[in-house]
């Protein structure tokens, strides 16, 4: 691991939190951030853990912003060129489904998402993290059936995600609307699919993010 990552993962202090949080509101003054942008970003200041959480709620901020040393390394991470579509599209997926019942099963790493991925939980779990994959074509749907068991799912900053999956005395939240957006042009991940007794999570988070 190197010096940027290793502050990026180190514990930010209240008085960063504070320091950061007088950066939003003075954003809010200015015109940068409405009343709800910087209600929600100031939930998700406090409730950061590492710099490298302060991410996004301060990356697309002016980059002359009073910022603590380490948040500010946290932005220039966070502005740094992220893999180009290209660079994310291709290849030939090994399957193009995964069945857990009472058990679990992990796809991490370098793995290919098919166009078309069903997925089914039945008293079991499923993590996907998409961070370092690359995906079958530009747009992927992940069909999840997750019955009294629980979907994980992590995507990186560069993917956009479209979260349209129903719940029966479950849920599909999806916490990856917070902070900066990928662009139009950005690969397009779809999750679809019921949760019954059971639960679907999307969270975005960058590669070597905890």
């Amino acid at each position: 691991m190197d010096e940027t990552s290793d502050q990026r993962a180190m514990r930010a202090s209240d008085a960063d939190r504070e320091q950061v949080a007088d950066v939003l509101r003075q954003a809010a003054s200015d015109g940068r951030l409405s009343l709800t942008e910087l209600n929600d970003r100031i939930e998700a200041l406090y409730a950061a853990k590492t710099y490298a959480d302060f991410e996004p709620v301060i990356a697309d901020l002016p980059g002359d912003l009073p910022l603590p040393p380490s948040a500010a390394l946290a932005r220039r991470a966070a502005a740094a060129p992220s893999p180009s579509p290209s660079a994310r599209v291709g290849g030939v997926p090994s399957s193009r489904s995964a069945k857990v019942v009472f058990s679990g099963i992990q796809r991490r790493g370098d793995w290919v998402v098919p166009q078309y991925y069903r997925v089914k939980a039945v008293f079991g779990g499923a993590d996907l993290d998409l961070r370092e994959a690359t995906l079958e074509t530009a747009e992927v749907e992940i069909d999840i059936k997750a019955v009294f068991g629980g979907v994980n799912i992590l995507v990186p900053p560069d993917l956009r995600v479209q979260v349209d999956g129903d719940g029966v005395f479950g849920a599909f939240n999806d916490d990856t609307t917070r902070g900066p957006q990928p662009g139009p042009g950005a690969p397009v991940v779809r999750i679809t699919g019921k949760a019954v007794f059971g639960g679907v999570n999307v969270q975005r988070k960058a590669a070597g993010e905890r």
